[in-house]
């Protein structure tokens, strides 16, 4: 289980993060600068190092948004204006054609990356853009989400779901990080026009697939079948085409359809808790008009994608390493050798860590903990956070032990009462809202995800995760992209692939950073980060 103590984390000063932070960002540039020096775009869009060196790996160009997205959240966090210029460059170059890409359900990943980072940057005024450009990425957003939403599969029960490449008998778990593009998109007004001119509301889709990966994806420990344990994932659900009833859950990239494949989990994680964020921002009307029969109201949406990424975080927690780094799939056959109440050893004979699925699943971590601090308000707990919140009650007051300088201003400054108080969008509560009127059980069910995901940021800042090798092009060591396909790189002498770094890992590494450079922020005005920018509504 993830070590959440308050003893161990509390002596990590916020000043002492934030150099961890820079330091991470100095590395990310160097990394990108290196690479850009060298990679050939004729190549396809690199996925993953061996020895060292990117490399594009044929299966989809998924990852292209990463490598044009990550100097501009460098840019925003360092400011070197060679960073702007290169990813919006970059994107104005090559990434249009992922805009109209009908193939895949990577749009979040590719177009948000790359179009939504230059939208928010400049709607935010962090860049300068005249109103053509401005106009220009909200044109790129608008098509990438309605184009998206066109890759769909209706179920019976109103329920329906965006398809994986795969075709449309496959549900990923993948997809749920992938609904920001619609989101975006249905802030900006774009609706999807299919036969006789039918008019397909984008939020509609959103909450549909939402569901879906809810009851199929995500286990609630219901006895759906023998492994249906509260907060595991399948990687695959497989659907009949012809009259949508669903089949069994499959996996492409775990060990099984009954194991728990540790980077899907961290997709489904960190999906979930940032659209609890998007959801929360719309209007009560804009739900409940939709009809839904499972989401008659906002709140029922919002309670509902709560208890999934809760039930996820909670499994997450309990099957990871005390340092937040799992293993690639909790039933990997050899993990049996490995004692997990130890931190993860990368370089073990046995299975391989996921550094990138801890990566993805810290934000998420995080951003839930963040969510339930500040909005939700309830005190209410799964069963199984209890254990993971009585380390928080029988630990001494953190306020008194640490210091206002104490890194735990991420939990303190979110107390009842005090003035630093935000909601989860960083303005002040709503009248009617929860805003600051956090009860303690909620602050009791919020620390655990807080915690773990601090952890493991902490842990990923760091050798041997953390890349210093200046000729390494990789910032995050440690990943592993097919494990049963063999694509990996395995040093000679070892037995598992280790030492090699993905596009996603390395640029949800610096997005993780983003966030919580963002939380650590003293300036009222600044918001936490997300990736959809205050103000855009329908």
């Amino acid at each position: 289980m993830i070590d959440t103590s308050l003893k161990t984390l509390g002596e990590i000063t916020a000043e002492k993060l934030e150099q961890k932070i820079k330091r991470t960002v100095h590395q990310a540039g160097n990394k990108i600068q290196l690479l850009a020096r060298r990679w050939d775009p004729k190549d396809g869009a690199p996925v993953f190092t061996k020895q060292g060196r990117y490399t594009s790996q044929g299966w989809t160009e998924w990852t292209q948004g990463f490598q044009f997205g990550m100097p501009l959240l460098v840019y925003e966090m360092d400011g070197d204006p060679w960073f702007l210029e290169y990813g919006r460059n970059s994107t104005r170059k090559f990434m249009a054609v992922h805009l109209t890409h009908r193939g895949v359900h990577d749009h979040g990943f590719n177009n948000i990356s790359t179009y939504g980072n230059l939208y928010r940057l400049a709607r935010t005024g962090r860049i300068q853009a005249d109103p053509w450009e401005v106009r220009y990425y909200a044109l790129a957003l608008q098509v990438s989400g309605a184009v998206q939403a066109s890759r769909w599969k209706d179920l019976p029960g109103e329920l329906g779901y965006i398809y994986s490449f795969n075709g449309p008998q496959s549900l990923f778990a993948d997809t749920i990080r992938s609904l920001r593009s619609l989101a975006q998109s249905y802030l900006l007004g774009q609706l999807l026009m299919e036969e006789q001119d039918a008019r397909i509301n984008l939020l509609r889709r959103l909450l549909q697939h939402g569901e879906t990966t809810a009851r199929y994806i995500v286990y609630h420990g219901s006895g759906r079948d023998r492994w249906d344990e509260r907060g595991r994932t399948a990687h695959e659900a497989i659907f009949n085409p012809v009259n949508g009833s669903f089949r069994n859950p499959s996996t492409q990239q775990g060990y099984s359809p009954f194991s728990t494949w540790t980077r899907g989990l961290a997709w489904v994680i960190l999906g979930f808790a940032e659209e609890l964020e998007f959801l929360h921002s719309l209007r009560e009307g804009e739900i409940s008009s939709l009809n839904l029969p499972y989401f008659p109201t906002k709140e029922a949406a919002i309670q509902r994608f709560l208890e999934t990424a809760r039930a996820t975080a909670d499994f997450y927690i309990q099957h990871t390493p005390p340092d937040g780094i799992p293993y690639w799939d909790t039933g990997a056959p050899n993990l049996h050798h490995l004692d997990l109440n130890r931190p993860a050893d990368p370089a073990n004979p046995y299975e391989p860590v996921d550094s990138s699925a801890a990566a993805i699943a810290a934000q998420g971590l995080l951003r839930l903990g963040w969510f339930l601090e500040t909005v939700q308000g309830t005190g209410e707990r799964p069963p199984e956070a209890e254990t993971l919140a009585k380390a928080f009650k029988d630990a001494p007051d953190v306020a008194k032990t640490a210091g206002n300088s104490s890194v735990f201003s991420l939990f303190t400054k979110l107390r009842p009462g005090t003035p630093n108080a935000r909601d989860s969008h960083g303005s002040s509560p709503t009248p009617g809202t929860t805003g600051t009127s956090v009860s303690s059980g909620a602050s009791e069910a919020a620390n655990p995800y807080l915690a773990a995901g601090l952890r493991t940021a902490l842990t990923l800042m760091e050798e041997p995760y953390l890349s210093v090798d200046p000729m390494h092009e990789g910032l995050l060591l440690h990943t592993v992209y097919h494990r049963p396909n063999g694509w990996d790189y395995v040093p000679p002498g070892s037995q598992v692939p280790h030492g090699e770094s993905c596009m996603w890992g390395d640029y949800h590494l610096l997005e993780l950073a983003l966030y919580v450079k963002s939380l650590l922020s003293t300036d009222p005005s600044e918001e936490p980060y997300r990736f959809f920018v205050k103000g855009d509504t329908v």
